[in-house]
C-alpha cells in the first residue's frame, strides 16, 4: 500500500508540472499540534499529549473540472508528541522532522469576494531527523524498521527511541482564499502507517504508533 501511495504521489506531481492547464503555484506555512497515538508492545495505551510544531512548503494547483483541482505539494513538517517515560517518570518531548508530499483533491466554489477551500487526500512523508528529550537528556532518534526486544527495553530505559522513516496517511482541509490570493486553512491529519520500529523477536508485539494532529496555516498563490 505504501509503495502504491508513493507512486501515486510521484505520478500526480509529474502530471501537475507538465500539464498545459492554468497551473498556479503557492506557498504555505503554519503551526502544527501533533501527537503520536497507539499502544506499547504490551498492548497498553500510549498516553501522550499534543506537541507544537510547524510546517512550510510549496504546492501547485491543477484544474481538472469547474471548481475542482488537484493540489500536490512538498512540505517540511515537524511532528512529535509529549509524554512520560514510565521507567524514569521524566517528561519526554519527541520531535520528528519530515519531508512530506500531500496530494489533495480541492473543491473551490466562489464564496463572497473569495473562494471556499474544501479538500482531502493522501500524504507520504519521510523522516529526515528526530530527537527525544527525556528530562534534561537529549538523544537522537534511531531510525530502524525493526529491533530486538533487548534493544527496545535498553533504549527505553536510557532514553533512546526507535522509529521507522516512512509515514503514510490522510489529510482533510477547510479554509478560505481571499480575493488577493491570501488564504487561511485548517487541516487535520490521520496517520495510517505504524511508525514505531517493530520487535523482530516477539511474536505477540502489539506495539503501534501513528502520527495524528491538526494545524493552522497561511498561504499565498501566484
Amino acid at each position: 500500500m505504501k509503495s502504491k501511495v508513493l507512486l501515486l504521489a510521484l505520478a500526480t506531481t509529474a502530471l501537475a508540472l507538465t500539464s498545459k492547464a492554468q497551473v498556479s503555484f503557492g506557498l504555505r506555512a503554519g503551526v502544527n499540534l501533533q501527537n503520536v497515538n497507539g499502544k506499547f508492545p504490551t498492548g497498553d495505551d500510549l498516553k501522550n499529549d499534543l506537541k507544537a510544531g510547524f510546517h512550510a512548503g510549496v504546492n501547485v494547483e491543477v484544474p481538472i473540472a469547474p471548481q475542482f483541482y488537484i493540489q500536490p505539494g512538498v512540505l517540511f513538517s515537524s511532528k512529535g508528541a509529549k509524554g512520560e517515560n514510565d521507567f524514569s517518570k521524566k517528561e519526554i518531548k519527541l520531535s520528528l522532522s519530515y519531508v512530506e508530499v500531500p496530494i489533495n483533491l480541492l473543491f473551490k466554489p466562489a464564496l463572497g469576494p473569495g473562494k471556499l477551500l474544501l479538500g482531502f487526500g493522501p500524504y507520504v512523508a519521510y523522516a529526515i531527523g528526530g530527537s527525544a528529550k527525556t528530562g534534561d537528556k537529549d538523544t537522537d532518534i534511531e531510525f530502524e524498521k525493526d529491533v530486538t526486544s533487548a534493544q527496545y527495553s535498553t533504549g527505553y530505559v536510557s532514553g533512546t527511541y526507535y522509529y521507522k522513516r516512512l509515514d503514510v496517511g490522510g489529510n482533510l482541509l477547510f479554509g478560505y482564499e481571499f480575493a488577493k490570493k491570501i488564504s487561511l486553512q485548517l487541516n487535520a491529519q490521520l496517520g495510517m502507517a505504524k511508525i514505531n520500529a517493530e520487535l523482530n523477536d516477539y511474536s505477540d508485539d502489539k506495539g503501534k504508533a501513528k502520527n495524528t494532529g491538526f494545524g493552522l496555516s497561511v498561504g499565498y498563490r501566484f
